[in-house]
């Protein structure tokens, strides 16, 4: 995810934290200071962190369960609303998914449990909703956040628990794509209920809304993705007329591309055509700054770009282009030779294609039924 930072691994699983994580630091060091002092917003810092320590072992819950269905997860980012884990691949049975989006609310149901027993079982209710109050204990407080985490979590609108829920029940009667497009849906409907929430109550129900509906929109195009491309592959989308660059080559040559094509990438080749590697605008631009225009394109090119075959199913290549955070997949024969390009512009024109021509034919049909009842 843009804008994030790696700060460790743990068991395989990257853990990243979002930029905005950092302002909520320091709004929340504001207003405790606000309340009583430096001490009281150094004890509200460390109460986040605590929170966001929490919000981790949640995301292990869902990675855990995952990784008994044979799932991977590449990575978890730290947002102000919470984590967010990415998941290899979408679990393949609804039973599946319902059983990883039900595992992370039991971790924050286990610690809320943990904690009221650690403080001897009794902790009042008017203690446990008010998480914001400094004046309440700090582990009163953070048996409270857990207990929000899980009524948070299962509400039935995706993208949270409680969605994902709402989409494997939907997935046992409709095809995957449906039952997406039906939880995102009413994921964005609550996005915009708690925007307009957040215009009279707590400005950062806005900022939460905005994850939410940008998380669902982009959960919904990624079902769509998997439904019209189920039967297509990479030699269907893939583009073979471009210009190329030879490790060789300094910079200049490739200003001297970019200028002349409409290309953003240029896939590196060796005297063989064989693949070596991808030289990206952001790459070029920033190694001038920074270099010169004599450098080398083998000392900025990326090496960590994906190679694919032709019959290599589109949104396989599309998941490992993720999975990299790479803008490009490369299309090479049995000799590593490069044949294409696959980038999320030329999968975009696939998408935009294959739609429109459904449109017409479930228009052409409409028509059709229209004049035979006539």
């Amino acid at each position: 995810m843009g804008w994030s930072f790696k700060i460790g691994t743990i068991v395989g699983t990257e853990i990243r934290v979002h930029m905005t994580f950092a302002l909520l630091l320091v709004w929340i060091w504001f207003m405790h200071y606000r309340i009583g002092g430096a001490p009281a917003a150094w004890e509200g810092v460390a109460f986040i962190v605590c929170v966001f320590a929490c919000v981790v072992l949640h995301e292990f819950g869902h990675i855990a369960a995952a990784r008994h269905f044979g799932i991977k997860t590449p990575d978890i980012t730290l947002l102000p609303i919470g984590g967010v884990a990415r998941l290899e691949r979408n679990p393949s049975e609804p039973l599946q998914e319902l059983v990883i989006a039900v595992a992370g609310p039991l971790v924050n149901v286990m610690i809320a449990a943990l904690l009221v027993a650690a403080l001897g079982g009794v902790v009042g209710l008017e203690q446990l909703a008010e998480p914001q109050n400094p004046r309440v204990s700090f582990l009163v407080r953070l048996a409270g956040v857990n207990i929000f985490l899980v009524l948070f979590n299962m509400i039935p609108a995706f993208p949270m628990d409680g969605g994902r829920v709402l989409r494997a029940i939907l997935a046992w009667r409709w095809s995957w794509a449906r039952a997406t497009r039906v939880a995102a849906t009413i994921g964005q409907g609550a996005a915009f209920a708690m925007g307009l929430a957040g215009l009279f109550y707590n400005p950062l129900l806005i900022l939460v809304a905005i994850f939410v509906y940008l998380a669902a929109e982009a959960e919904a195009q990624g079902a769509q993705l998997q439904e019209i491309s189920g039967d297509v592959v990479v030699s269907d989308v893939m583009v073979t007329a471009f210009a190329t660059l030879q490790p060789s080559a300094n910079l200049s040559e490739a200003v001297e591309l970019l200028l002349a094509t409409s290309q953003s990438e240029f896939p590196v080749v060796d005297r063989d055509g064989q693949f070596e590697g991808l030289l990206t605008r952001a790459g070029l631009i920033s190694a001038m700054t920074d270099k010169g225009v004599n450098t080398p394109v083998r000392s900025v090119m990326r090496v960590d770009i994906p190679s694919v075959n032709e019959q290599t199913p589109v949104d396989e290549s599309l998941r490992i282009m993720q999975s990299r955070n790479a803008p490009a997949a490369a299309v090479v024969d049995g000799r590593r030779r490069l044949v294409g390009m696959m980038n999320y512009e030329t999968i975009g024109e696939m998408l935009m294609l294959r739609t429109a021509a459904e449109d017409f034919r479930f228009g052409t049909l409409r028509r059709q039924k229209r004049a035979a009842r006539g």
